[in-house]
């Protein structure tokens, strides 16, 4: 995130510094500029004996950019609840082309005729190390957790499968079954019907037998003898 003006942007919008004691602290700050014109800039604080900036004055080019290194000075004590009531003011005006980027005019800022100033404000964060131990670790829990929870999710969806597939193999050895069932009736029902149309075909033969003989001896006693 960033803040600005119609001149300039500077990010982040707010200078955190990591405290550990007796040791100092860094934070950068990206001073963008949004127009075709020069534009110089200038830092202030309301606490320059903490803070060390450089540079704390330079001039930017059309739609270029210039880093601000701010240090906070080594501490020997935790401020109480980590609270910060300092505050930054990053002045920035148009300045001609001509102007020396290593050394602006002491009046470039000042606030006469139709010259425009713009102002930034920017608030100061303090954080420990252990206190971003602490984030991380939370996180690394909820991750933890997050894995565990997945873990689980995923052995039931598997014990799951499994039951559904036992229950589809159970259910198709059921069907092969059944179909054997069947063609082992309609085998013997076929069997029997054949058994009926053999003794049934047989005394049919055997009447159409007797029909015939008794007609040729019919015929036979029938005939003239010479």
């Amino acid at each position: 995130m960033g803040g600005g003006g119609q001149l300039i942007s500077v990010y982040p919008e707010e200078l955190t510094f990591e405290i550990e004691l007796e040791k100092a602290s860094y934070c950068n700050l990206k001073v963008v500029n949004n127009t075709e014109h020069h534009v110089a800039f200038k830092v202030k604080t309301t606490s320059p004996r903490k803070y060390f900036v450089r540079p704390n004055t330079g001039v930017v080019q059309p739609w270029d950019s210039s880093t601000v290194i701010v240090t906070l000075q080594a501490q020997k004590e935790y401020p109480p609840d980590m609270q910060c009531k300092d505050k930054f003011l990053l002045q920035s005006t148009k300045v001609p082309p001509s102007i020396d980027i290593d050394e602006v005019p002491s009046d470039a800022f000042n606030k006469d005729g139709d010259k425009v100033i713009e102002e930034l404000k920017l608030r100061v964060v303090y954080t420990t190390a252990g206190r971003h131990a602490n984030l991380e670790e939370q996180s690394g829990l909820t991750l933890s957790a997050t894995g565990s929870s997945r873990e689980g999710s995923d052995n039931l969806v598997i014990q799951t499968v499994h039951r559904l597939k036992e229950e589809r193999d159970s259910t198709l050895q059921q069907n092969h079954q059944l179909q054997r069932e069947l063609e082992l009736l309609k085998r013997h029902k076929n069997r029997k019907g054949d058994a009926r149309f053999s003794l049934a075909f047989a005394a049919s033969a055997g009447l159409i037998g007797l029909v015939v003989g008794f007609i040729l001896n019919l015929t036979l006693s029938a005939s003239p003898t010479a």
